[in-house]
């Protein structure tokens, strides 16, 4: 078949593995995508670009014990580009993973040619374009590690056969590129280096034309007998030589990178690898046979085979060992057919597809060191080549020789089911929900699965639903450390601490226990660790159990020296006890073992800020935003901190901050605060206004927000329109004293409704019966009334509270001097001033602020500010001197703040006698007491040690 025929085969084969996967590109990111994608800060193109060579694939330090070991830089450097141009938009991360399977494909049917007719090639490609066994490749974004090391797999033994199509001569440029594509092919997935392996048995029994028999012969001469000297060139030799070399500087450098340390597992991720002998050698064998098993038959599919999925085989006497002894007695007569047959061909072609099948295969098989799974479908996608291979060639064998018509009827339907079973199995990979729940409808002894259907519903806030599968996993799986944890924390959740923290002690019990002369920290697995922080974290909720919570943290911590966070959970801690020094000693210490976590450098400026010492604060949470500039908590907190300093070139960066953080969270309501905050510091009312508006509509009972609004307004001259949020705000938040003496303040000047007036002084009174300022406000609604006496009574008590207030003794003098001027008949009086209830002050906790009474002070005047909300309502000044902030870590504003600037006063309209009394402008305001914008929500965030963490 000429070329162009091959194109059309080949464009087919292209066609068909796109068609199959085009559902992919409407799922998300599950499972080990979450890690490897989400949560891996070697992605953001603020990381350095050198940290992907340094870290391990899901962006742990190679160094550290945590790291799986899983050195991919190469996939890793495509997932960051992916990120560049789309950052977490799975779309575009699928579009990627289904385009390199078409590649794969391709170049497959390309390596199928040099050994199988055309027609039997395009059968092999086509079933390894449809197989059901690559979704979990294809489909999860992490199998993309695969599709690129097989890419490069195929192009290496590509190059391979360039450079030696002469036994004689050796193409060295296509050679090169044969070696760095195994360097790239290794960088991208650790079976890659086996590519040189495959190029060996190429060059043995394809180019030096060896037969399979003479290698056997050649071997018992050895051991005495008839000399056999297969024929042999000295550029095979070197081409030999030039692979071995290779493959040795891939080892020792793959070594080097690992520190020459396996990666820690515990037993659930792989029970045959802790288990004694006979056991693990028969369990080893058995799940090889698995692996082929799903390779004939992909029917029961699943995305996790660990823990209990398959049972230990004790005993020779299993039945599941005659699968083992078939699958084993297959490969040996497959073996022997390529040995003794007398058609070279066949030979090749058996002993090709065996090594595509077997050599990839190998460093998943726990034959050199144990991994990290029982089953992994992603690392059959490799061998799958030498598998379609020998069913493309038996096809061919039946096509020609037997039956052709039943050959090809059986194919097309093998096609058919293979392409539909691939279409219907991406849909599991919808969601992290689908992907856990279909897999347990394949494995039910499996705890690691009613796990993660656990985690998906927890994401989901359906927690109830969550502990019913946690429970479960604890009874799969008693010993399970981390589903105690996770039925404690979902406990946790659903504010059942004591159940809580039974559950953490249960999974604490589980942890192995110390052994005279050996290492602890060698024996428990890190993830097993969140007992002590999960546990503590509950613990440090009840302020009186803090040191208990601080001594789980440091027992932590004397486990695993490195457990970092351990060291931000306890920092936090301590914190909360005043500790500050210890705090950042503790953080200091943690920065020891991770110099790049943006969370430690935070919590620092969290410590300095808890110390007033906010340049240092700010210093550190620049850091922080310098390792992750998306890091939310950092980039509020310093925003309001570079808002305090009060410069203006800082209050602008302040507000690029707070603005990225909105087209983040458009419905974050404390954003829109402290933005409207920094127009009124730029004296940009209009901003303010608006920033304030914004806040009030995603929370209507934002206290600081309506609060600030109404003062503005007030501030602008539009007390009516002021009126409706500090009675919004009063309702909400009945004991605002702030916003009563403002809402009383309109209520004498603008409306003229003296009861509604007498209310709001009142309820300051019961709150605070020292408040000078409801006191004598309310003197002041009883002259507006004309009760003078009432009100020289309620003045005489005010200046006996307040004796060094001099305007109160100038307004009594007032008050006593119309008396006076009075007739005779009305200058005495029986009304006695009733102060009863400021002896029986309310506690605030005792206010019910859903009560529809509470803070509903409308009165009479309700109508004005339905109707008449936009009236503009001239009133006297307004000192405006410059806001002045102070720069604590809590940034509350108080019931009567130190200097700050004055709200309006109530504006005294006393009837003027004929005689000249002391002059109060009408300007005047009573309310001495000045009273800034309320900031009691414009307070740092806490640090982020306080978070719960998930065991792995």
């Amino acid at each position: 078949m000429g070329l162009p025929a091959r194109g059309v085969l080949a464009g087919f084969v292209a066609i068909a593995a796109f068609a199959v996967y085009t559902n992919s590109l409407g799922c998300g990111f599950v499972f080990d995508d979450i890690s490897a994608i989400k949560d891996n800060r070697d992605l953001r193109p603020h990381t350095p670009l050198k940290n992907v060579f340094y870290n391990d694939f899901w962006g742990t330090p190679m160094y550290k014990e945590q790291s799986h070991k899983s050195y991919r830089p190469f996939c890793v450097l495509t997932f960051r580009w992916n990120y560049m141009i789309h950052q977490l938009d799975p779309m575009g991360y699928h579009f990627l993973n289904v385009i390199l399977h078409v590649g794969v494909c391709i170049l497959y049917f390309r390596t199928c040619l040099m050994f199988l007719s055309d027609l039997a090639s395009f059968v092999a490609a086509l079933l390894f374009a449809v197989h059901p066994i690559h979704t979990e490749v294809v489909t999860g974004v992490v199998g993309r590690a695969e599709t690129l090391s097989s890419l490069f797999y195929l192009g290496a033994l590509i190059m391979y056969t360039k450079a030696c199509k002469s036994k004689r001569t050796t193409a060295w440029r296509p050679m090169v590129m044969s070696m760095v594509s195994v360097f790239i092919a290794m960088l991208c997935k650790e079976q890659g280096i086996t590519a040189t392996a495959v190029c060996v048995l190429y060059e043995i029994f394809v180019v030096q034309k060896v037969k399979a028999l003479d290698i056997l012969l050649a071997i018992k001469s050895a051991f005495g007998g008839n000399k056999i000297n297969p024929t042999w060139s000295v550029e095979g030799t070197k081409r030999l030589a030039a692979l071995t070399l290779v493959t040795f500087s891939l080892l020792i450098l793959r070594l080097h990178i690992m520190g020459s340390r396996l990666p820690v597992f515990t037993r659930f991720d792989n029970p045959a690898s802790v288990a004694s002998t006979p056991t693990r050698q028969l369990t080893y064998n058995y799940l090889a046979a698995v692996n082929l098993r799903l390779l004939f038959l992909p029917s029961d599919l699943c995305c996790d085979w660990t823990m209990g999925t398959i049972p230990l085989i004790e005993s020779i006497f299993d039945p599941r060992n005659l699968w083992t002894l078939a699958v084993h007695t297959l490969i040996l007569g497959l073996l022997s057919t390529a040995v003794f047959t007398r058609n070279r061909q066949v030979s090749v072609i058996i002993i090709m597809s065996l090594a595509l099948l077997i050599l990839p295969f190998l460093p998943a098989s726990n034959l050199f060191f144990p991994v990290g799974f029982v089953i992994a479908e992603r690392v059959l996608y490799a061998p799958s080549m030498g598998f379609c291979m020998l069913v493309g060639h038996g096809w061919s064998i039946l096509a020609e020789k037997r039956c052709p018509k039943i050959s090809t009827i059986l194919l097309v339907l093998l096609l058919v089911s293979h392409s539909v079973k691939t279409f219907v199995r991406n849909y599991d990979w919808i969601d992290e929900y689908a992907i856990f729940m279909s897999g347990l409808k394949v494995n039910v002894n499996n705890a690691k699965l009613f796990n993660n259907v656990g985690h998906a519903l927890e994401g989901q806030g359906r927690y109830k639903e969550a502990l019913d599968y946690f429970n479960e996993a604890v009874l799969v799986q008693g010993d399970d450390i981390g589903a105690h944890i996770n039925v404690g924390r979902t406990y946790n959740h659903l504010k059942m601490f004591k159940e809580a923290e039974d559950a953490y002690l249960r999974a604490k019990s589980l942890l192995p226990k110390a052994k005279p002369g050996e290492s602890y920290q060698a024996r428990i697995a890190p993830s097993h660790l969140n007992v002590f922080v999960n546990l503590a974290n509950l613990i440090a909720k009840n302020g009186s159990r803090l040191e208990e919570a601080d001594l789980l943290y440091r027992q932590a911590i004397s486990m695993r020296a490195d457990y970092t966070q351990a060291y931000i959970n306890r920092g936090d801690v301590l914190i909360k006890m005043n500790r500050t020094k210890e705090a950042q000693e503790v953080y200091e210490r943690a920065l020891f073992y991770d110099s790049n976590n943006p969370d430690i450098y935070y919590n620092l400026g969290v410590v300095y800020l808890e110390q007033g010492k906010a340049s240092q604060a700010l210093a550190y949470l620049d850091k922080a935003l310098e390792f992750d500039p998306e890091h939310e908590q950092a980039l509020l907190n310093s925003a309001i901190l570079l808002q305090e300093l009060g410069r203006e070139e800082l209050r602008k960066v302040a507000r690029e901050r707070l603005l990225k953080l909105l087209r983040k969270d458009s419905n974050n309501e404390r954003l829109h605060f402290n933005l409207g905050m920094l127009a009124m510091d730029d004296h940009d009312t209009a901003s303010a206004e608006r920033w304030f508006r914004n806040a009030v509509a995603l929370k209507e009972d934002f206290r600081s927000a309506l609060f600030n609004l109404a003062l503005l307004l007030a501030d602008e001259q539009r007390p009516l329109e002021a009126a409706p949020f500090l009675n919004q705000l009063v309702r909400f938040h009945p004991d605002h004293i702030k916003g009563l003496i403002l809402l009383g303040d309109i209520y004498i000047n603008n409306i003229k409704d003296f009861d509604a007036a007498e209310n709001c002084y009142r309820k300051i009174l019961q709150l605070d019966p020292a408040n000078i300022q409801g006191l004598h406000n309310l003197c002041v609604v009883m002259v507006e009334r004309g009760q003078l006496h009432l009100a020289a009574q309620c003045l005489e008590k005010a200046a006996a509270l307040a004796p060094d207030q001099d305007y109160i003794k100038k307004h009594l003098s007032i008050v006593k001097s119309r008396i006076n001027r009075l007739p005779p008949e009305q200058r005495e009086s029986t009304e006695i001033f009733d102060d009863s209830f400021l002896h029986t002050p309310i506690e605030k906790d005792d206010i019910d602020s859903t009560d529809p009474a509470n803070g509903q002070f409308l009165g009479k005047s309700e109508s004005i500010f339905l109707n008449h909300g936009v009236i503009h309502n001239h009133i006297g000044g307004i000192n405006n001197d410059p806001l002045r902030r102070n720069n604590n870590y809590h940034i509350k504003g108080g019931q009567n703040p130190k200097n700050s600037r004055s709200l309006p006063e109530v504006k005294s309209q006393f009837p003027r006698p004929s005689e000249h009394l002391p002059n109060i402008p009408e300007s005047t305001r009573v309310l001495e007491d000045v009273m800034n914008k309320d900031t009691s929500e414009l307070e740092f965030v806490r640090n982020r040690g306080m978070k719960v963490v998930k065991p792995n």
